[in-house]
């Protein structure tokens, strides 16, 4: 909220008539003189509004009901919160009371207050003061009008440039006016009466200053600069060339016309300018820089439409031609001459130059040189100098002066930008220079022919072996008289040169195989001097041919078939490289055991071993020979254990011996049967103690215990022993047992054979347990004893083969043997019933109870029958 201080300004009296019309103007109060900056004006009454200028106007129509109506203008200055009141009073007039039947003077439709615009001329010549306008109000027939005006030309800059008669409303100019500064003047006329009363609205008044041609054309630039390449055909637009009139516009003051007025050289008009927009264009077919470069053209430009008595200006503008290759280059000399010494390398011996009318430094005048002939070996190199343009030729290999005295070479020039050809030209010409080179003889040291020998040797040549000859000649000569050969030190020291003649010789074994020979390959520098001491160097590259020095052998030569007798694959190696390697040739040597065993071939390096028909489980020794691709055999021995396994690791450890038919217990076998022992005495006893109480009751000695009954509180496992005291047993067969006696004992392991049964260990060409006797030891046990030994020694490794191959058989296949529905037990077995000792009778053959320790007696009685 503003709190603006509020104070009474001045008061102002207007006289009206009763009767005021809507937008009527009341009058004219002067604002600035109650406060200089308002920014907010307004009238306390709605029927009037006040103008920023002071003027008070009716916004409807008003009647003075009363003589006399007020209301108060309200000014405010928000920023210096300043807020001031002008009283305005209405008084009706009364001499407009006497004049009832002039009212309708007031209504005219027609009225000199608005005049049309006035015109003055720029740079009037006078004389002045000028009239110019006469604005009249028609209310001057009711009122006595004064007449005023303000704004530019009267109060504002240019000041007293115009001014206006108090009583006639004539308008006069006081000077001349320029128009290009003061196109027109808008004034503000005022008409009031003279106590302040305006009957009229203030009139905006235009005086229009009419254009006098008083300036010439002047161009935008004072120079134009243009280029066009050359040989450009006619039509071209080269540039366009422009310029202004500050005169009025669109007016034939500054209407324009362009034309040339002069071409400098003065040739053949080599361009066209447009009239009207100042565009320049090619006029000439054929510019040619080397002729002519540049142009300088004096353009005019007339305004009036370019009429005679139009002002006119001239400008320039120069056109460069720009640079085309249509120009080729050109040999000063068709022919030249040169000297260079022989085997000289990379040393300049000429430099050609060419003439070009291009323009110097461009691509158009850059010369490209090139041997288009006599550089078949590419002994000579030509490029080109960029500061001076010249062809510098340069021999890059050294020329031989026996093999050619003199060269000749031709030599051909372009430019590096392509040619463009004027229209209608004739087609440019290579040119071209030839260049004679002759060669000087120097005395040169000798030259190995060729500068780089290869020599193959054969892997493991002997010591001194010759593998060629590697001689220089003379080049002044052509012969090798007086050239003496040695190797300089630090090379790989393979071979040695004869001093006299070139022979090569080995000087070590060539062995791949050796680290300073693994890659095979060996540069040797070698140099040859003659008589003056000149030297020349070559190669001698030595590559080591593979031979045949490695026997092929088979990399395993132990293997374990089992009772599938599935095939074992042979592998072979050689270290010898193709062709003296693979493929091999697999021979069984031994007749005999060839018969027995087959080869099949698997690939270059291995074959299949597997046994012919069903030949005997046991341990072979197979001679086999392998012949590698050179001829070279190799002798290896394959041994294999045929074992009667289900698989290789049942195997490990024991070793039979197919010959001599004897068998090697193992420890654990030893210790397996001594607990087995004790088991069945056990269980023996156990079963006689159920045969009745009468049989307990016989005498039994205590040191006839001592002859069945073994001490085993011992268990550490014992040595494997093989002395005179192991009896070998009647073997009618390929399979049999052994018995070893130890003292008066004796102890029996049955070894496992492939389809056996109860009844082929209890006889059929095998060894019963009656024959362990034979050889002194106890009397033979009970028949009942003797039925479930061979029956315990026959299933118990069996069951555990069995065991063992349904865990490692997924599929269950090995269980089909065994494994039937329990509906279908088959027919009867061979091995018989395993419950024999049910079979006997009680009282037989328990006379062993008679001599059992006193120990025992207590586990006898317990029990017997009762």
């Amino acid at each position: 909220v503003l709190s603006l201080c509020c104070e009474a300004c001045k008061k102002v009296i207007f006289h009206v008539p009763s009767e005021l019309e809507a937008d009527t103007l009341v009058g004219r109060v002067d604002l600035k003189e109650c406060l200089q900056s308002a920014e907010f004006i307004s009238s306390s009454d709605g029927n009037f509004k006040i103008l920023e200028d002071g003027s008070v106007y009716t916004t409807s129509a008003v009647s003075l009901s009363s003589e006399k109506k007020t209301f108060t203008i309200l000014l405010k200055d928000i920023q210096e919160e300043v807020q001031k009141k002008i009283h305005v009073s209405l008084v009706e007039d009364e001499k407009k009371k006497t004049r009832h039947a002039r009212d309708t003077v007031l209504k005219r439709t027609k009225r000199r207050w608005g005049p049309i615009p006035s015109v003055m001329l720029e740079n009037s010549l006078g004389p002045f003061p000028l009239q110019i306008q006469q604005v009249q109000s028609d209310t001057a027939q009711n009122y006595t009008i004064y007449y005023s005006a303000s704004g530019p030309g009267i109060d504002q800059d240019p000041k007293g440039l115009f001014y206006i008669e108090r009583e006639t409303g004539n308008i006069f100019a006081t000077r001349a006016v320029d128009r290009e500064q003061y196109p027109s003047f808008q004034i503000i006329c005022f008409a009031t009466t003279p106590d302040g009363y305006s009957p009229e609205v203030p009139l905006v008044h235009t005086i229009r200053i009419e254009d006098d041609n008083d300036n010439a054309p002047y161009f935008t630039q004072d120079l134009f600069e243009f280029s066009v390449p050359e040989n450009s055909k006619p039509g071209v637009i080269v540039g366009k060339m422009t310029a202004e009139d500050r005169d009025e516009p669109y007016t034939l003051h500054t209407t324009l016309k362009y034309r040339i007025v002069a071409q400098n050289p003065p040739v053949t008009p080599a361009f066209s300018l447009h009239g009207d927009t100042g565009v320049i264009s090619v006029l000439l077919p054929q510019l040619d820089r080397e002729l002519v470069p540049s142009y300088t053209l004096l353009v005019e430009a007339r305004d009036m439409a370019g009429q005679p008595f139009g002002l006119c200006t001239t400008g320039t503008a120069v056109i460069r031609i720009e640079d085309t290759n249509d120009n080729a280059p050109s040999f000063k000399q068709t022919q030249y001459e040169t000297r260079v010494e022989e085997n000289r390398v990379n040393v300049e011996i000429l430099r050609v130059s060419v003439v070009d009318l291009d323009e110097p430094g461009s691509p158009g005048s850059g010369a490209v040189y090139e041997i288009i002939r006599g550089n078949d070996d590419r002994s000579f190199e030509i490029t080109t100098d960029k500061n001076t343009n010249e062809g510098i030729l340069c021999v890059v290999k050294g020329l031989d002066y026996e093999s050619a005295k003199q060269r000749i070479l031709v030599i051909a020039v372009n430019n590096e930008a392509p040619y463009m050809l004027a229209p209608h030209s004739q087609q440019l010409s290579q040119s071209t220079s030839s260049v004679m080179v002759h060669v000087l003889d120097v005395d040169e040291g000798p030259v190995f022919k060729p500068c780089q020998l290869r020599l193959d040797v054969k892997e493991c040549e002997e010591i001194g072996t010759a593998i060629g000859r590697y001689i220089a000649e003379d080049p002044e000569t052509g012969n090798s008289e007086g050239i003496s050969y040695r190797i300089p030190p630090g090379q790989c020291n393979w071979i040695s040169i004869d001093e006299d003649s070139g022979e090569v010789r080995t000087i070590k074994v060539l062995d791949r195989d050796v680290a300073e020979m693994r890659q095979g390959q060996c540069d040797i520098s070698v140099l040859a001097i003659d008589r003056n001491g000149k030297t020349g160097t070559g190669t001698i590259q030595v590559f080591i041919q593979p031979g045949n020095k490695n026997y092929p052998r088979i990399t395993k030569t132990e293997y374990i078939i089992c009772r599938d007798r599935k095939p074992i694959c042979l592998t072979a190696q050689d270290s010898d490289e193709s062709p003296y390697s693979t493929p091999f040739v697999y021979h069984i040597t031994d007749r005999s055991l060839a018969s027995m065993w087959k080869i099949t071939r698997h690939n270059d390096n291995s074959v299949y071993l597997s046994p012919k028909d069903d030949i005997p489980f046991g341990i072979y020794n197979i001679p086999v020979s392998v012949t590698d691709n050179g001829g070279k055999v190799g002798e290896n021995h394959i041994t294999v254990n045929l074992c009667d396994c289900v698989t290789p690791t049942e195997c490990n450890g024991k070793t039979r011996l197919l010959s001599g038919g004897n068998v090697t217990l193992g420890v654990w076998a030893i210790l397996a049967m001594i607990l087995g022992s004790l088991l069945l005495l056990l269980i023996l006893i156990t079963i006689c103690g159920c045969c009745g109480s009468g049989v307990m009751h016989r005498h039994v000695t205590d040191d006839c215990a001592n002859h069945n009954l073994i001490i085993s509180n011992t268990e550490a496992p014992g040595e494997e022993v093989m002395d005179h005291n192991i009896i070998p047993l009647q073997n009618t067969n390929d399979q049999g047992g052994y018995g070893i006696k130890t003292g008066d004992q004796q102890t029996f392991e049955m070894v496992k054979g492939r389809g056996h049964t109860l009844e082929s260990v209890k006889g059929g060409g095998h060894q019963t347990l009656g024959s362990v006797k034979e050889g002194g030891g106890q009397p033979m046990m009970d028949t009942c004893r003797y039925s479930y030994s061979e029956w315990h020694n026959f299933t118990h490794p069996r069951l555990g083969e069995k065991v063992h191959l349904c865990r490692q058989d997924e599929e269950q296949k090995h269980s089909e043997d065994y494994l039937l529905s329990y509906n279908y037990e088959g027919k009867g077995s061979l091995a018989g019933s395993v419950g024999c000792c049910s079979d006997q009778h009680e009282e037989e053959a328990l006379d062993f109870l008679d001599q059992l320790e006193p120990k025992f007696r207590t586990l006898a009685e317990t029990c017997v029958k009762r």
